[in-house]
């Protein structure tokens, strides 16, 4: 199947409109725990599955009522102030209230969510700048009008949410259900650039935690590791040569390798400052001993993208792609 063949959106057989549910009157929650994707190593296969890409950003939860508009974080944070396009898009759409789950990215050259970017935008971890470059990837609708949609099917969801979205090209898109095997949108999307897809099963309700209703398989790797220490150098961008990663062991935390690319000279030297506020007098992880490495408290966790692990359990072909704020309470890699 052609690349355009495989991302090209499904069309909605289902009848819409006249056929809304009787729902109860339900008070407007003031924080829905996220469902989360179960990661798996390959594309679920038959007609009960929905698949959409997987974007490589922020997941927010955009709560909108009488009092205005809201940007919640998957870790509970109100962020309202940093995505002001996405708050001003919000307020005009056609509903009294609802809750829109989704990501937050900000779109390369291609058209790819570019998690780098991304925190450009807001300014590195703890910045202060608001990203009104970003846009939000709408992907589910669990509030709507004084319901809560969330014991509803997904299939039920997503056509409410596209009546909602409809003919929205701005700030606040549809992520759109795509019509295809789901190997072979995996492969598409590997092949386009992607960072993998995602699978929900599609009679499933809004169940929060990673119960198994939602996949994500990826075509590279992608997790949040700690830094605990950086190798100086005058030669490379910012000072920074290798930085020092590790992950949760069962007795501490545990070595999982370096990273030396993914940098710019502006990121790089942004979170040298920021780790030499934080300089350790030694290793944080166990069993390690090395020359010319300055160490730091495991207090930044960055996300980082790798092929796979060694024989000895280090991360291969690692790339930095930015550092985690705490209140996107990305969880960092357990060991073993």
């Amino acid at each position: 199947m052609p690349a355009g063949d495989a991302l090209r959106s499904a069309p909605v057989t289902a009848r819409r409109g006249a056929a809304k549910p009787d729902l109860f009157s339900d008070p407007m929650p003031v924080r829905i725990e996220p469902c989360l994707a179960l990661l798996q190593a390959k594309a679920p296969a038959g007609p009960d599955w929905a698949f959409e890409v997987k974007w490589d950003g922020y997941r927010l939860a955009v709560h909108r009522d009488a009092v205005g508009v809201r940007i919640i974080t998957r870790g509970g944070h109100d962020w309202t102030h940093r995505f002001p396009s996405i708050v001003a898009e919000a307020a005009e759409l056609d509903a009294g209230s609802f809750v829109l789950d989704g990501e937050a990215v900000v779109l390369d050259e291609a058209g790819r969510g570019d998690f780098g970017l991304l925190q450009q935008a807001l300014g590195g971890r703890g910045g202060k700048r608001n990203a009104d470059r970003a846009m939000l990837f709408a992907f589910d609708l669990l509030y709507l009008d004084g319901h809560d949609l969330t014991r509803m099917a997904l299939v039920e969801r997503r056509h409410m949410l596209e009546d909602l979205l409809d003919g929205e090209s701005g700030t606040i898109r549809l992520s759109e259900e795509v019509e295809a095997d789901g190997a072979e949108f995996l492969a598409s999307a590997c092949k386009f650039g992607l960072e993998g897809i995602i699978a929900k099963r599609r009679d499933a309700p809004y169940r929060p935690g990673r119960g198994g209703d939602w996949l994500k398989i990826k075509c590279i790797q992608s997790d949040t590791f700690l830094i605990i220490g950086y190798e100086p150098s005058s030669a490379a961008l910012g000072g920074i040569g290798r930085l020092l990663l590790a992950g949760h062991g069962n007795y501490g935390l545990t070595y999982v390798g370096s990273v030396g690319t993914g940098f710019t000279h502006t990121s790089a030297t942004a979170l040298r400052k920021q780790l030499d506020r934080i300089t350790a007098g030694s290793p944080p992880a166990r069993g390690l001993s090395r020359k010319g490495v300055v160490w730091v408290k495991p207090k930044l966790a960055a996300e980082i993208a790798y092929r796979g692990w060694t024989h000895d359990e280090k991360l291969r072909h690692a790339s930095f792609k930015g550092l985690r704020e705490k209140a996107d309470e990305a969880n960092v890699y357990r060991v073993g």
